[in-house]
């Protein structure tokens, strides 16, 4: 026996190591993959503007007198919304702490993050989601509501009224009806695979976490009244009525603002990337809002819009992370168009 020894405890050497080994499988996995991610993205492609896009006029022409004073106070309400309407604001305190600017990127000035230049030349315009004729006011309305997950202000009150002013100012110029290119957010491509949470996790913890924070809750600023970076999910986040809540949203945006520094231009992300950082963003726990009026005509939902009932065969999970093909291949059959 004493002779068997050594060959036992070698055995019981290797039997430790395999279990050692067979554990931190995953984490050497997932370690390998952030180092990828940490390496310059070959993938992603510089683009060219297309002649004649549109650009936001400069703060500076911003007229003088009372009509200026009211563009300038709507612009600094829209983006330190917080500041009057957060959790400390000195107005009300009616929303989650963010601020408009955090989806309406540089004041609403910035191609492809949700700008302002069609918005007053847009409204009124029919809501499929609401069914019913929609003015601008009850889009701020819904902003409030949703991506700001509070309540809103009187619509018809001096503060959005003032929004009302600087968004009309920015939007100068363009007509109803007019199409300009890199308003809203980016359509990108759809997959021929479902966006995935698990590499979307992999982008968020090499490209976001620096900035949004390790659990996506955001830096505060130094006031303690609003964001400096942006909360993505838990109780102070956009609600799961908001539009970044759909997917094809928010990879649009980030694709073309997220990380800091990117932009349509020069963009730090394939779309690849994109869709599966928002895949993981938008699969995390967030405030819930009830949308039992919402969408009366099934018919009219977006593709990628993340809650049933729907007008074809096809489940909520495909509904939310794609693959997103086969839902507009069968639309296009039937007749049923593409949001």
């Amino acid at each position: 026996m004493q002779a068997n020894r050594p060959i036992i405890f070698a055995l019981i050497a290797f039997a430790c190591a395999m279990i050692f080994f067979s554990c931190n499988d995953k984490k050497v996995a997932v370690n390998a993959l952030i180092a990828t991610e940490n390496q310059p993205n070959t993938a992603v492609v510089s683009r060219n503007l297309p002649p004649g896009t549109w650009k936001a006029p400069d703060s500076t022409a911003i007229p003088a007198g009372k009509a200026g004073d009211m563009i300038r106070y709507g612009k600094d309400l829209l983006t330190h919304t917080a500041r009057y309407f957060g959790p400390k604001g000195s107005i009300a305190q009616i929303s989650n702490g963010m601020n408009c600017q955090n989806c309406h990127i540089d004041g609403g000035s910035r191609l492809f993050g949700d700008n302002y230049s069609v918005f007053m030349a847009t409204y009124p315009k029919w809501s499929d989601r609401g069914g019913n004729l929609q003015p601008a006011t009850g889009r701020i309305r819904d902003c409030f509501n949703r991506s700001l997950a509070g309540q809103s202000p009187d619509t018809n009150g001096y503060e959005v009224r003032a929004m009302l002013a600087y968004m009309k100012w920015i939007g100068a110029g363009v007509k109803k009806g007019q199409k300009l290119f890199g308003t809203s957010t980016e359509k990108l491509e759809y997959m021929a695979r479902a966006a995935d949470p698990v590499k979307g996790k992999i982008v968020f913890i090499s490209k976001c976490k620096v900035c949004h924070g390790a659990n996506g809750e955001g830096l505060l600023a130094a006031d303690k009244r609003s964001y400096t970076y942006p909360p993505l999910w838990g109780e102070h986040s956009y609600n799961d009525g908001a539009g970044m809540y759909r997917i094809g949203n928010l990879a649009g945006f980030v694709k073309n603002n997220m990380p800091f520094g990117a932009t349509y231009q020069n963009p730090q992300l394939t779309d690849e990337q994109a869709w599966d950082v928002a895949a993981f963003v938008d699969s995390q726990p967030r405030p819930h809002y009830d949308q039992s009026k919402d969408w009366k005509d099934i018919k009219a939902k977006p593709i990628d819009f993340p809650f049933g009932p729907y007008a074809d065969k096809f489940t909520e999970k495909q509904h939310k992370y794609g693959p997103y093909k086969p839902i507009k291949a069968a639309r296009k059959d039937t007749g049923g168009k593409r949001a």
